[in-house]
């Protein structure tokens, strides 16, 4: 069943799942004043939906030894369409990186990407830009971080 809309209480239960993922339907239930239920009806339908994609646990990335972000700007010699599928392919199978965008401007791609350390990087920086019609890889490494949010507001 495709949703079209949301109402509020989907809304609502989107923002709780947002922020905690582990609340029990009865919990959700119990602060959107709805049965355990409807909430698990709902919650199903907003899956089936595709407003929500999968259920995940934010690790620490410190804790887990990914000490160095970095986004690298990634353009490829040609723009042909099998060109860019033929990367987008090949560029999710680095487990370094977390994200890959496709972007307008001077750069194709930009990708956020986790290593342990700068000899990390370095070993996937000479294994991305081994790809096959890659003109220029250009990174930028986090200093700090002031906000890492994962939920939309809604």
């Amino acid at each position: 069943m495709e949703k079209q809309t949301l109402d509020q209480t989907d809304l609502e239960i989107l923002k709780l799942l947002q922020q905690n993922a582990q609340l029990t339907n009865k919990e959700i239930g119990n602060q959107l004043h709805k049965s355990t239920a409807t909430i698990h009806e709902r919650i199903r339908q907003l899956k089936e939906a595709g407003y929500i994609k999968k259920i995940v646990a934010i690790l620490d990335r410190k804790k887990v030894n990914r000490n160095l972000i970095a986004f690298s700007h990634v353009l490829l010699h040609n723009h042909a369409a099998e060109t860019l599928k033929n990367f987008q392919k090949e560029v999710t199978r680095f487990p370094e990186v977390m994200e890959c965008f496709q972007m307008t401007g001077t750069f194709d791609f930009i990708l956020r990407v986790a290593t342990v350390d700068m000899d990390a990087y370095h070993t996937f920086y000479s294994n991305l830009a081994a790809l096959p019609n890659i003109s220029t890889v250009q990174s930028f490494f986090v200093l700090s971080e002031t906000k890492s949010d994962t939920a939309y507001p809604l």
